[in-house]
């Protein structure tokens, strides 16, 4: 019931384009402790970052030096005041620069750092923020959830490196899947325990988990998406099970076997699987290829076939949980099964 809820508010976040969940320092400083060897001499564009509470901001002027950046531009939408440490609201959007510290004392100090105001609204699809984002090497932010497909697609247009924050339904888009399945995008490493908790100014968090927090939303399936290369993406997943008919079944309507979690994928099998859309966190494309996705609505074509005639009086009640035709359905134990989204992939090393 808790999880029901949490889902009906990031629903509700997503619908009135409220979705602001802003990122701890903690979760920013766990994942971009990978990427240090992309920064070195680059300009780093966070184009969805509220200066005020920006971790992103704080993160990278603090370890300008160590990481050896050239710059760090921050803008955000408008209503946030030039003043850095006031929450009073101004209907002006800023773009703040930060070029390192002058003074040798290792603070980025108010006076190092030069605020802007811009003409527009702050928004990423304005003008003037894709102006700035010509200049940028690498973005690096959190952006709006209801606006992911349309961030990726601008990044993915002026050929931008990035590293960003997004729910991993995003994999099933079809936007995002095919960038994924063509090796232009991929998952980082991940928040801790596979949820994310957000700074956020809308929403009671009504998760049951031990680890909620006060004053912010905790958010399962988010992730970091990113395409630059990372020692992560090139490690073999360990496989221990052999195949079996009986434990592997094949769909009715699809030539591929399936199989329900990530680590029990065969290690002997050659033909195509269904796997959890969570496999991609283990992606590795040197140990796997992927075909396509089994969803309907992604809107990406794999040759799934419609129900069989002897099937279709079952189509009801599988459409009741959320199925709908043009989705992968097993026959198990003389009864339709439909599992959750699937990823259908093949072992290159076989």
């Amino acid at each position: 019931m808790a999880k029901r809820a949490q889902n009906k508010k990031l629903a509700e976040a997503k619908k009135n384009k409220k979705d602001e969940f802003y990122t701890q320092l903690s979760d920013i400083e766990r994942e971009l402790k990978h990427y240090r060897k992309h920064f070195k001499g680059k300009v780093v564009y966070c184009n969805c970052d509220d200066p005020r509470i920006s971790n992103f901001f704080h993160y990278f002027s603090y370890n300008f030096e160590k990481l050896g950046l050239k710059k760090l531009i921050t803008t955000c939408y408008k209503s946030q005041n030039m003043d850095l440490f006031s929450r009073n609201e101004s209907e002006k959007a800023i773009m703040l620069e930060y070029n390192g510290d002058k003074n040798r004392n290792n603070i980025p100090d108010v006076d190092e750092i030069g605020v802007h105001q811009l003409k527009g609204d702050g928004d990423f699809r304005s003008e003037e923020c894709i102006k700035i984002l010509k200049q940028a090497d690498i973005v690096v932010t959190n952006p709006p959830f209801s606006l992911f497909r349309e961030y990726v697609s601008q990044l993915i247009e002026h050929d931008k490196k990035f590293i960003i924050v997004g729910h991993q339904n995003a994999i099933k888009y079809k936007e995002i899947f095919p960038l994924i399945r063509d090796n232009r995008l991929w998952l980082g490493f991940g928040f801790k325990g596979g949820a994310a908790h957000f700074i956020n100014k809308h929403y009671e968090d009504y998760a049951t988990a031990t680890d909620r927090k006060e004053g912010m939303i905790r958010v399962s399936g988010v992730h970091w998406f990113t395409n630059l290369d990372i020692n992560k993406r090139h490690e073999d997943l360990i496989l221990y099970k052999k195949y079996t008919p009986k434990e592997y079944p094949k769909y009715e309507n699809f030539d591929a076997i399936n199989v329900d979690k990530t680590k029990e994928i065969p290690y002997d099998y050659a033909g195509m699987m269904g796997v959890p859309i969570t496999f991609m966190d283990k992606y590795n494309p040197d140990q796997f290829e992927i075909i396509g996705v089994g969803i309907a609505n992604a809107g990406l074509e794999i040759g799934v076939l419609p129900y069989k005639p002897e099937h279709k009086k079952y189509r009801k009640e599988v459409q009741k949980r959320g199925a709908v035709d043009g989705d992968l359905y097993m026959i198990v134990n003389g009864e339709v099964t439909v599992p959750y989204t699937r990823i259908i992939i093949k072992n290159k090393k076989i």
